[in-house]
């Protein structure tokens, strides 16, 4: 193994689970779209290594790799077609429901909006990123954050009618 397989090896280690948890948190609950985020992040992050580790903001060159990641994903063209089943056919027994329902209101809420507006408000709310922070992990302006979270967050209330005091810090 070498040098550069053995630093790769222990950044994974290091980091695989924050980035399914901030994945996860980005397609709205998608566990199986979070983990294949997560390994087309890794695998660009692989090829580019070297740029990588000179970075001056390595997270931030991991979050923009990773939402980098989610609007490929979300231009594919199959993607568009395809057609959603209320149940998988070869699924052996229905999931439990969720506990809180709050929790699962939100997700819903989230899987509504448009990619880029989730990923600002994950960012900004769920990881406590500012603004400026947001916008270098989305390549947009800080303007461009500020309206698209104020637009999410008008969204959800809509939806949830909620006034999201609790829900969202």
């Amino acid at each position: 193994m070498t040098q550069r397989d053995e630093q790769f090896h222990s950044f994974v280690l290091e980091k695989r689970a924050g980035l399914v948890r901030t994945a996860t948190l980005l397609t709205a609950g998608d566990g199986h779209l979070a983990e294949d985020l997560v390994q087309a992040t890794l695998t660009k992050l692989y090829v580019a290594w070297p740029a990588f580790r000179r970075a001056d903001n390595p997270e931030g060159y991991l979050r923009r790799t990773l939402v980098n990641a989610l609007t490929d994903e979300k231009r594919r063209w199959w993607r568009r077609h395809e057609r959603p089943v209320a149940e998988l056919p070869d699924r052996a027994h229905a999931p439990s429901p969720d506990p809180d329902d709050r929790t699962e209101g939100l997700r819903t809420a989230l899987r509504g909006l448009p990619p880029r507006m989730r990923a600002a408000l994950v960012f900004r709310y769920f990881y406590d990123l500012d603004v400026a922070d947001t916008a270098d992990a989305l390549g947009c302006s800080e303007g461009t954050v500020k309206s698209q979270t104020a637009r999410a967050l008008d969204r959800l209330r809509e939806v949830m009618q909620l006034p999201l005091t609790g829900v969202i810090r």
